[in-house]
């Protein structure tokens, strides 16, 4: 039975295919994992791939994804396989998602994995219904197969999740893992919501006790305020499942008022807030 605190990618014994129970997107989510290798480009102190590495995935078989996520929708549609793994409340396909153990984009078979989701959703009739969603860290924006991906998950009525954990170069180093100047997640967010619905996904917790200072909560707010006619809102979210990092045991969920504190402050500058904590 699925739950919102294991999202293993073996779940379903695939290898690019795996179901979760996702609180933000409020059901079932067929989680797309094209990074099989555990590798991604960003080492995120929160990340809850074990044995990451820094790196891009192996070639992607799309034959062999194409096959298991057309037998997983046949069975959670023909079968009643939702029933099996997934609570009550919960027996809903809420989407289909790039995700999975690495940044997706980095594979150069992702825009065609985006065609191929696509013709199968329609395949089965769920098209309408169930969404074609990447969640990405947005670094690889400047890449044209990548922005011709996304703009495929637009035409195909999609949405994107792009990742901005903080907003000064210090902080995004020391939460990513990566050195990268925050005008450029902006340009790049940009670029995106040009292509395909875009939200921005927030992780917010305290490190050895420690939470976001008032410099960096305020560069947070004023970037994320400087992109609101151009965003869907902020999906921000607190640590569900335990990091697989070497600094996991330093880290710890902000206590629920400053949680909310954080929420009403997007709230209030007029931007569409999805709490999960």
């Amino acid at each position: 039975m699925l739950n919102i605190n294991n999202h293993s990618r073996d779940s379903a014994g695939m290898t690019y295919v795996y179901p979760v129970l996702s609180r933000r997107a409020g059901g079932v989510s067929v989680g797309i994992n094209l990074n099989v290798n555990n590798a991604c480009n960003w080492a995120c102190v929160y990340c809850q791939v074990p044995d990451l590495s820094r790196g891009g995935p192996p070639p992607v078989d799309l034959d062999l994804l194409e096959a298991e996520l057309g037998r997983f929708l046949k069975a959670t549609t023909m079968e009643d396989e939702l029933l099996r793994i997934a609570p009550p409340d919960s027996r809903r396909l809420a989407d289909v998602a790039f995700s999975g153990n690495g940044e997706p984009t980095s594979a150069p078979e992702f825009a065609e994995a985006v065609d191929r989701v696509g013709r199968l959703l329609r395949e089965f009739g769920l098209l309408e219904g169930v969404k074609i969603r990447l969640i990405t860290n947005g670094s690889l924006m400047h890449r044209l197969a990548v922005q011709q991906g996304i703009a495929r998950i637009g035409a195909l009525n999609g949405e994107v999740w792009f990742k901005l954990d903080r907003a000064t170069e210090g902080e995004i180093e020391r939460i990513n893992g990566i050195r990268i100047a925050p005008q450029k997640i902006r340009e790049s967010l940009l670029l995106c919501s040009t292509l395909a619905p875009t939200w921005i996904q927030t992780c917010c917790f305290a490190i050895d006790g420690q939470e976001i200072n008032e410099a960096e909560r305020s560069a947070y707010l004023a970037l994320i305020e400087s992109l609101k006619d151009k965003i869907k809102g902020v999906h921000l979210y607190g640590l569900a499942r335990p990091s697989m990092q070497p600094d996991a045991g330093r880290l710890s969920n902000l206590p629920p008022e400053h949680f909310r504190h954080l929420a009403e402050s997007i709230s209030a500058l007029g931007i569409e807030v999805v709490a999960n904590p």
